[in-house]
């Protein structure tokens, strides 16, 4: 039996096919024969016998593991946005903003990304921090990638949760998550957390779940690594011709403003673009001609960065938008 799931475990690591009269498939296999292809995984990366029987024994079968995390698109924006970005939402990300404002605008000047935009991903992501989850991060992915679904995506994250917690002083437990394996304010994976998590506060630890420093630190350095210019936004609403040419919509077609207001496009209250030299937008109608129209810039394609998702960016840039106005003191 032990060199049964020994020889299961080398399949799953190469990656070969097995035949069903030799072993049995995945969706046959229990948890803890997937586990030993996961044990000889983190052998393979560098991660030491000791650490691997350690953080195996806590490991245990995630039933609450879901493993299709994809989107329900609503119909239109113009139902999406309110019931996402609600005023309850909203007022609590200013009353956050505010009661960190200090903080906050250190951070944002250090990292060069602005704080409204920090907040309003929290919001969007993780509900300010109620969605951080309370489950054991290695548990969930180990779950999720024995599901299946995305399995290679698991794994990978499965390994930089070990990594994670070999090199650092956090515990097992303590490396939390949602039922996803997304961990903290930001909704990181483990190869985000290793890649971009930073100590806002200078004490030597790294905490995104609780401390709102680490965890802005964190957001802000993710966003510039992604190409964030602080020295400009994402874009505005703007009103179109109803006889635009659809060839121009999309972020392939950029051009300066100066000949999208020859296209006849406006802002949405009905006066000229700005008149700024040199910059490339793209107009996008993620609803069509009907619905909302927007011209974005180079920002807006970091948020894409983020969550390839034109209703994630422009919920998360709404959100900011109301943060913004009326200004905080």
């Amino acid at each position: 039996m032990f060199l049964k799931r020994i020889l299961l475990g080398i399949a799953l690591l190469s990656g070969l096919q097995l035949s069903a009269t030799v072993l049995a498939s995945q969706s046959e296999m229990s948890f803890e024969q997937y586990l030993d292809g996961l044990r000889l995984q983190a052998l393979k990366e560098g991660i030491s016998q000791g650490f691997v029987d350690k953080s195996f024994a806590n490991i245990k079968l995630f039933k609450k593991a879901l493993v299709n995390d994809q989107e329900l698109a609503p119909q239109t924006l113009e139902h999406y946005l309110p019931s996402l970005v609600s005023d309850a939402l909203v007022e609590q990300s200013r009353a956050l903003y505010k009661a960190n404002k200090a903080e906050f605008d250190r951070l944002g000047k250090q990292y060069q990304v602005q704080p409204r935009f920090v907040i309003a991903l929290w919001g969007v992501t993780s509900s300010l921090g109620l969605d951080v989850g309370d489950y054991p991060v290695l548990t969930v992915v180990a779950s999720n990638a024995y599901r299946g679904d995305n399995e290679a995506f698991y794994r990978k994250e499965f390994i930089a949760g070990l990594k994670i917690l070999q090199s650092s002083d956090i515990e097992f437990s303590a490396l939390k998550s949602n039922w996803s394996g997304k961990m903290g304010y930001p909704h990181f994976s483990p190869t985000d957390y290793a890649s971009y998590a930073q100590d806002g506060n200078g004490d030597g630890q790294i905490d995104i779940w609780t401390n709102l420093s680490d965890a802005f630190a964190s957001t802000a350095n993710y966003l510039k690594q992604l190409g964030w210019n602080d020295e400009g936004t994402w874009g505005r609403q703007v009103q179109v011709p109803k006889d635009i040419s659809q060839d121009l919509v999309g972020l392939a077609t950029q051009k300066p403003f100066l000949q999208w207001q020859e296209l006849g496009v406006r802002r949405f209250d009905g006066s000229d673009l700005p008149k700024v030299k040199g910059m490339q937008v793209s107009l996008i109608m993620p609803d069509g001609i009907t619905g909302r129209k927007y011209l974005v810039y180079d920002n807006y394609r970091a948020l894409l960065k983020w969550h390839s998702s034109d209703y994630f960016a422009l919920s998360l840039t709404y959100l900011s938008e109301r943060i913004k106005y009326p200004a905080i003191d």
